[in-house]
């Protein structure tokens, strides 16, 4: 049993560790609330000015419509993962074809291979635009080889477009891997008996496996909707026009305004710009705890 003396020290470690987890939040919230000529010093006593500046930045930096784009691609994009990373982790487990393993293994090297080192690559293939989508077609008919080892020359044509920062990044390796851990708990005596009644894929799918993938797709929903809500260095090279691009590149045109920095007014646009995941999270909490176990039990 633990002693009083004992509860006393851990309930310590514990208190001076979620301090120092929520320190920068509360310091943020602080200096958000500080005038101009206080933001720079080292109080740390709350200010009046943080209905005004979230004002400020609301209307003269536009945040407000940088968190509206992020928030569509971002409900696209994670939409689209578990779509996707369903119908493949559905695949790979109930169903019987040759690479299987092999297709498994590919898809979770992909996790090793970070975006900044592919992303000369994929701007090219997403902004390059051909004469017309007729004779892209016609490339990639003909040419189906030159097609998969020399993608570029094809490209997609939508550069500076939402569905730029979308499409690249519909698929998941992660989602894969969590629902294929998932799906692997499940009896397979349930497909079978799916199978006798009469149920064909997609229905096994949509009625069966999604329900009890409740936790799993709360976890997945979670993981990447913070995901894309950071990001920064695709959506910069992608998007020229402000009036598409993100919160994470508004955010950076606050620091970049004027000769002197508006520490007050970045740190309210930072605070803002933690809402919506936020929110998310604590919405989906349960779900994300119990889905990001991974357990047999679950």
């Amino acid at each position: 049993m633990i002693h009083r003396e004992e509860k006393i020290w851990v309930h310590a470690v514990l208190v001076v560790a979620c301090f120092m987890i929520c320190f920068p939040v509360v310091f943020a919230l602080v200096k958000a609330s500080q005038s101009m000529s206080v933001v720079t010093s080292s109080s740390l006593f709350p200010g009046k000015e943080l209905l005004p500046n979230i004002r400020t930045v609301w209307t003269e930096y536009q945040i407000g419509m940088y968190m509206r784009n992020s928030f569509f691609i971002a409900i696209w994009v994670t939409g689209g993962k578990i779509i996707l990373s369903l119908l493949a982790a559905t695949a790979i487990v109930f169903y019987d074809f040759k690479g299987k393993r092999f297709i498994f293994g590919f898809i979770i090297c992909t996790l090793m291979m970070p975006t900044e080192i592919m992303i000369l690559g994929l701007f090219e293939v997403v902004s390059y635009k051909p004469a017309s989508s007729l004779s892209k077609f016609l490339m990639w008919l003909f040419n189906p080889k030159e097609f998969l080892f020399s993608p570029t020359k094809f490209g997609l044509g939508l550069g500076d477009t939402r569905l730029g920062i979308i499409l690249p990044f519909l698929a998941s390796a992660t989602g894969v891997f969590l629902f294929r851990q998932h799906f692997m708990s499940i009896p397979l005596s349930i497909a079978d008996s799916a199978r006798m009644d009469g149920v064909n894929s997609l229905e096994f799918l949509w009625f069966i496996l999604t329900p009890m993938s409740k936790n799993t797709i709360g976890a997945l929903t979670v993981i990447q909707f913070v995901y894309v809500w950071d990001q920064y260095i695709w959506p910069r090279i992608i998007i020229r026009h402000n009036s598409s691009q993100v919160i994470q590149v508004g955010l950076s045109a606050i620091t970049g305004a004027g000769d002197s920095i508006l520490w007050n007014q970045v740190m309210t646009g930072s605070l803002l710009a933690m809402v919506p995941p936020l929110l998310v999270f604590g919405v989906l909490y349960r779900a994300f705890m119990k889905g990001y176990a991974l357990s047999s039990d679950k």
